[in-house]
């Protein structure tokens, strides 16, 4: 049946509130500006539009699937994030505000060497032109340093060659040409017949959830986004261990480590850090919740053998 297009609309809030979805009035609205290719002024001048009998059908199909649980983000392609459009399939973690925070945090000290405003590392801070972007996934995080730093020479690895291949797509569609991407299983393709790939910055949004939480997540979560981008172990902890004992290998003299970490994880994953010998000037940092969320740790000059104190966390910066 035909519909006034904000009839419609209503309708389909209705049926979003009623299935639990959160912003029920703004995705009813995003799904039609996604239906019919508008923005939001586009969506208001045709407000008092009746629509056709298909177009109606086809705008309730998507409230149905959004109603099920499908993030907003997977049925309509695509999501903000840095002031760009990032492609988004169920290959790939939905990139998030938090995330966001870290890119910042990096371009920060890519551009002035400091951190929220501190100069971070003093004198022994490395000129960063080279930078991995580890666990890709979207490319988000790499392909926004490449747009906002460009003389810096970004890599995107991810073990899913589906998640490159999104990657790929958003470095195209955010004019990052000289972005380059390796399939590989955490730092397994940086070593080649001439050496190790070495790095000025490592940052990685790293698996990080415990495997007994994910069940109790939002259905969005726990049902859609992959599994793999999720799931860090029964601690949380697996992918950090590794980091913690590998990332050293594959920085320059001075570089630096940082990674996204869940809130509770400050300790645990700064306390792997020191304890691997391998880095100094560890700092954490708070998302803007307050709330910890970035490590961030640069190579340290030389490796004790003798074993170190238990470190004095203070939490985020």
């Amino acid at each position: 049946m035909s519909l006034p297009l904000k009839e419609l609309i209503k309708i389909g809030e209705t049926q979003l509130a009623g299935a639990g979805v959160e912003d029920a009035g703004r995705d009813a609205k995003l799904l039609y500006c996604f239906l019919d290719k508008l923005d939001s002024v586009g969506l208001m001048m045709r407000w008092q539009d009746v629509l056709p009998d298909n177009t109606c059908e086809s705008y309730f199909e998507l409230v149905a699937r959004r109603a099920a649980g499908e993030p907003l983000q997977y049925i309509t392609g695509s999501q903000d994030f840095m002031g760009l459009t990032f492609a988004v399939t169920p290959a790939v973690l939905i990139p998030r505000q938090d995330t966001e925070t870290m890119v910042e945090d990096a371009v920060e000290l890519i551009e002035k060497g400091s951190l929220r405003g501190q100069a971070y590392a003093g004198s022994r801070r490395p000129e960063i032109k080279e930078v991995l972007d580890l666990c890709c996934g979207s490319g988000a995080i790499g392909v926004s340093i490449a747009r906002l730093c460009p003389k810096t020479k970004v890599t995107c690895s991810d073990v899913s060659a589906e998640a490159l291949a999104v990657a790929r797509k958003n470095a195209a569609a955010n004019g990052c040409k000289s972005v380059k991407f390796e399939t590989s299983d955490l730092f397994a393709a940086f070593d080649g017949r001439l050496g190790r790939k070495k790095f000025d910055l490592i940052i990685s949004n790293t698996p990080y959830i415990e495997s007994a939480v994910i069940p109790t997540l939002q259905r969005e979560v726990k049902d859609y986004e992959p599994m793999m981008a999720l799931d860090g172990g029964a601690d949380g902890l697996d992918f950090y261990r590794r980091i913690a004992a590998e990332a050293g290998a594959y920085l320059h003299k001075n570089g630096v480590l940082m990674l996204e970490i869940g809130c509770d994880q400050g300790r645990a994953v700064t306390e792997l850090l020191a304890q691997s010998e391998r880095f100094e000037d560890l700092l954490c940092l708070k998302d803007l919740a307050g709330k910890d969320r970035i490590i961030a740790a640069r190579l340290a000059e030389k490796t004790s053998r003798k074993g170190k104190k238990p470190l004095d966390f203070k939490g985020g910066a």
